[in-house]
């Protein structure tokens, strides 16, 4: 019998191995908003801030999409397991119709209210057009976000790790390729700002969900999908959400701190909303990567768990939160010796450049300790510790941050609120290592944690 390379393979080559396309792939959706922000940013100071206050939104419907994909999957993958391959097509059209079902909300909502939801946080009449027109394209288009992400789990879930490269690889490159040609009008097509921005984004995620349709039908012979063949099945729908809400929930979380730093900020000033989406941005591309390492970590973890294999889940563990360092400390590197010129992606504002590269550099000293809390979570979640790892990660983004926010920027204005990330993450990192220490000896102690 052939062995399995989660019990096999030398730790640090299997991980490197699992987490290198799985980052990539998540840097390829980072792309999206971040060259959209960027290239906006080089149209006009307004055009920036209404992509920053929609960036919320965004994000949202990406937790919704990734997070009832992730109880499709999960129910989709079982099914599998058991050779049950009817009951797997009728999951993947079951995770296709609550797609579309989502898709509507989103474009209906985002129809009605997008104006009034970025007016909420200025009251410039040029933000809150842009933003209503940006988020109008971008929700009523959205099925292409959510068909899209439900074909990616299909493809994980036979086990085609590159179709999913070529999907978003696809996406992205035509988003990066036809923004500067939307935006700024070339090819005789006029100048269209935000408005540009939106159609390129949404064209690259009906692209990407266009191929994802194409790979499955060429490539998975498994799965029969026709839509004729539908049968509703409510029990099935509560079993896909029993996984997908609390996946949501979570994931939602990074979206509703934006909310309240936007809302803090907004205070200040408008230029404060942007900087802080631009330090976001340049910091989720570190994020990804080590996201990329945690997604990796938590089957490597959950398998040698099974097998009664401690010395390679602390070699997993160990390993992980040493690759994720020394990714974020690259990433610090950067961002403390080169902020002028990260900045200057995003145009040349003096004053943009005055809020944000302070609040880059000191929210970027959080780096090192998030990055340890976020290894320390995926191996929560695969010893089924999944309630340590909420804790953390409210502790990280609300429980300890929002109050730290609101207070050092009450006490010591704008440029002090920018320590509270730290602080933040230094409180939760160490409390994520004491779990992780009593997790550790009951395991190396031979008792079931």
């Amino acid at each position: 019998m052939k062995e399995n390379k989660m019990e096999s393979m030398p730790i640090r080559r299997l991980v490197l191995s699992m987490s290198v396309p799985i980052a990539a792939s998540m840097l390829i959706q980072a792309l999206y908003n971040f060259v959209d922000s960027a290239f906006v940013a080089n149209f006009s100071p307004s055009a920036l801030l209404a992509v920053s206050l929609c960036y919320p939104i965004q994000s949202i419907i990406v937790a919704v999409a990734c997070g009832t994909a992730a109880g499709f999957n999960t129910v989709l993958s079982r099914s599998l397991g058991a050779k049950q391959y009817d009951q797997a097509n009728q999951i993947i059209l079951h995770g296709l119709f609550l797609a579309l079902c989502n898709w509507i909300v989103f474009a209906i909502l985002g129809w009605f209210f997008s104006g009034w939801f970025v007016g909420l946080y200025t009251q410039d009449p040029a933000v809150i057009a842009q933003g209503q027109t940006y988020l109008r394209i971008c929700t009523l288009f959205s099925f292409g976000v959510f068909i899209q992400i439900t074909y990616e789990r299909i493809l994980q879930a036979a086990a085609d790790a590159m179709g999913n490269m070529y999907m978003q690889g696809i996406g992205a490159i035509l988003n990066i390729l036809l923004d500067p040609i939307f935006i700024f009008g070339m090819f005789g097509l006029p100048a269209m700002g935000v408005a540009g921005a939106a159609i390129a984004t949404v064209i690259g995620q009906l692209c990407a969900m266009a191929t994802g349709i194409l790979i499955v039908k060429k490539k998975i012979k498994m799965f029969e999908i026709h839509p004729s063949h539908f049968k509703l099945s409510w029990p099935l729908i509560s079993r896909i959400y029993q996984v997908g809400v609390p996946a949501i929930l979570v994931q939602s979380i990074m979206s509703f701190m934006t909310l309240f730093m936007n809302a803090v900020l907004g205070m200040f000033s408008a230029l404060a909303i942007s900087a802080f989406n631009v330090v976001n941005k340049l910091q989720q591309l570190v994020y990804m990567i080590v996201m990329g390492i945690t997604n990796a970590l938590i089957p490597i973890t959950a398998f040698n768990y099974g097998a009664g294999k401690v010395d390679r889940i602390m070699e997993g563990v160990r390993f992980s939160i040493q690759l994720a360092g020394l990714v974020v400390i690259i990433g610090m590197a950067l961002f403390e010796l080169f902020p002028e010129q990260l900045f200057s992606l995003f145009g040349h504002d003096a004053q943009l450049e005055a809020i944000g590269i302070p609040a880059l550099r000191i929210s970027s000293l959080s780096l090192i300790f998030a990055s340890t809390s976020m290894i320390l979570c995926s191996a929560f979640q695969a010893l089924n510790h999944a309630q340590e790892s909420l804790v953390v990660t409210l502790l990280r983004q609300m429980i300890l941050l929002l109050p730290l926010v609101w207070l050092l920027a009450d006490l010591g204005g704008i440029g002090a609120c920018w320590w509270a990330f730290l602080i933040a993450e230094v409180v939760s990192c160490f409390y994520a290592l004491y779990c992780w220490k009593k997790i550790k000896n009951h395991l190396q102690a031979g008792q079931a944690v």
